[in-house]
């Protein structure tokens, strides 16, 4: 069964995405989800996401990491997980 989530963007925008893998690091929670490009089957595009949720928050509030220094370390890390075979570009 594929565990999927709903994001709204910046523009206020629901979009769903499929999670592919989650991950701690540091205290707090990741997910590399992927939303597939409707123009093109074979074509997915990945985001990573942090959890940013308070201890007061009733649903978890995630955002998208933008901080390439963040991506970078965490993106190497997700590739380990997910193995050679499924590296993210």
């Amino acid at each position: 069964m594929e565990n999927k989530i709903k994001f709204t963007d910046e523009d206020g925008m629901e979009v769903e995405f499929t999670v592919i893998e989650q991950t701690k690091i540091n205290g707090k929670n990741y997910l590399l989800v992927a939303e597939e490009d409707e123009s093109d089957e074979d074509e997915t595009i990945a985001y990573i996401l942090k959890d940013v949720s308070g201890e007061q928050d009733a649903e978890a509030l995630y955002e998208m990491v933008e901080d390439d220094m963040e991506l970078d370390s965490v993106s190497k890390i997700f590739e380990e997980l997910l193995g050679e075979d499924e590296a993210l570009v």
